[in-house]
């Protein structure tokens, strides 16, 4: 089949590098626009971009696959099949039914839970047990096209964001080459989804990762973990912003919530709505992350610090 692949970031370029080992016919891949990144903004290159143009796959950036420019791109490559993996953008019809064997997603998580821009961040947050890939014929509802394809792996305590974008980008991948080779089998009976159980994983805002102390610490706990190390759950100390990293739950007595009980060489004890969180890594305004035993002994934090909750709008 002629495959025309679609997508943006790390973890769909992880995904046309498992396509392009495999020896699949990749005619063309689509990517949003490069954007300006990081403080000196500089223009770079989407992940995606990057793969394809080192195995000399064209490439396209259109504004839109649905307008006129974009559309035509796509349509002179004249794909058997498109495969679209964190594109960013939403296919209408005339894109949706121009390849004969459709256009097929693969999305991390369980459909018809977490549909949307942020599965992984917000299956963590909300405390799920476990997630996984689903691929799906992509129609024109947001993600709830029926299903064909799902694999399923659980979600271990020790993991935050990154540990767990890295598994399901690797299970992701291989369940699309399993997928693919197997086509006619997979597709022959598909699942349709209950919309009644779906579930929306918004696009993250800045205030998502807000801190709430008064939380229990099993919210305070999730909520870091979802962040960890992207892009990072926020609080205020003695007058900053900071965010912290590598959250365990823990079980020392109960204080005021925020209040910073304890510093070790294991972290920080820091209480919450019900009982308390350690945090082994914080990072200041403008610095990178280091532990918090090396921040206390700067003298930037010390034991009865309180740890507040950002306002919002701030």
């Amino acid at each position: 089949m002629k495959i025309v692949f679609m997508g943006t970031p790390d973890f769909a370029a992880i995904h046309l590098r498992k396509l392009i080992e495999k020896g699949f016919n990749i005619v063309g891949a689509f990517s949003q626009p490069d954007k300006p990144k990081g403080r000196g903004k500089k223009v770079l290159p989407t992940p995606v971009k990057i793969v394809a143009s080192e195995h000399n796959i064209p490439i396209f950036q259109p504004k839109s696959v649905n307008l006129k420019s974009g559309f035509e791109t796509l349509e002179s490559l004249n794909p058997d099949i498109i495969i679209t993996v964190a594109y960013g953008k939403i296919l209408k019809a005339k894109v949706i039914n121009l390849p004969k064997y459709g256009c097929w997603n693969v999305h991390a998580s369980l459909l018809p839970k977490y549909r949307g821009a942020a599965p992984i961040q917000r299956a963590i947050e909300n405390g799920e047990t476990k997630t996984g890939i689903s691929i799906f014929k992509i129609v024109e509802e947001l993600d709830a096209g029926p299903i064909a394809y799902v694999k399923e792996t659980p979600i271990y305590l020790e993991d935050n964001f990154e540990s767990l974008y890295n598994r399901l980008a690797e299970i992701g991948s291989e369940s699309l080459v399993e997928f693919l080779s197997n086509f006619e089998k997979y597709t022959e009976k598909l699942i349709y989804q209950n919309d009644n159980e779906a579930t929306y994983a918004a696009k993250i805002s800045i205030e998502d990762t807000y801190i709430n102390w008064y939380d229990t610490n099993e919210k305070v706990f999730n909520k870091i973990r979802a962040y960890d190390p992207i892009p990072g759950a926020k609080s205020e100390i003695n007058g900053q912003i900071v965010k912290l990293f590598h959250a365990s739950l823990d079980s020392m007595h109960n204080d005021f919530p925020g209040k910073i009980l304890k510093i070790d060489k294991d972290g920080a004890v820091i209480a919450t709505g019900n009982g308390t969180v350690k945090i082994k890594k914080i990072q200041f305004p403008g610095k990178k992350a280091i532990n918090i035993f090396d921040a206390y002994n700067g003298r930037k934090i010390n034991v009865g610090d309180i740890l507040k909750n950002i306002k919002r709008g701030e």
